[in-house]
């Protein structure tokens, strides 16, 4: 597949401008019990994010593409099918390849929905 279905990209689910880490980006998010949230990235073309901590854990996985996380300034490459778990209060940032799809999932509240 080259793009994420079109029912997971429901406009209210959409995730605004205003809470990405990465510009240029196209991203949708869910929420579960508890608070935790996943969230299903598309990057067109290659982006750098900014810097930036999580006060819960969070997991990723590499749906196409590329993404290079860097966690307290160590690299981790991930390819398709790669998985890579981020501890809470973790220095993260990372850099991505056009074409590079993710599907995070985040231990508390990540992304606010524009009406919040």
């Amino acid at each position: 597949m080259k793009d994420f279905p079109e029912f997971m990209k429901n406009k209210r689910n959409h995730i605004n401008s205003k809470e990405q880490n990465t510009e240029d980006i196209d991203g949708y998010f869910y929420e579960g019990a508890g608070g935790s949230q996943m969230a299903f990235w598309t990057c067109y073309s290659g982006r750098v994010s900014k810097k930036h901590i999580h006060e819960f854990d969070e997991y990723m996985v590499c749906v196409s593409g590329q993404y290079t996380a860097i966690l307290n300034d160590e690299e981790f490459v991930l390819n398709l099918g790669d998985e890579l778990f981020i501890p809470r209060g973790t220095e993260q940032w990372g850099k991505c390849i056009a074409g590079t799809r993710t599907i995070h999932a985040f231990g508390g509240k990540r992304i606010r929905r524009a009406e919040e």
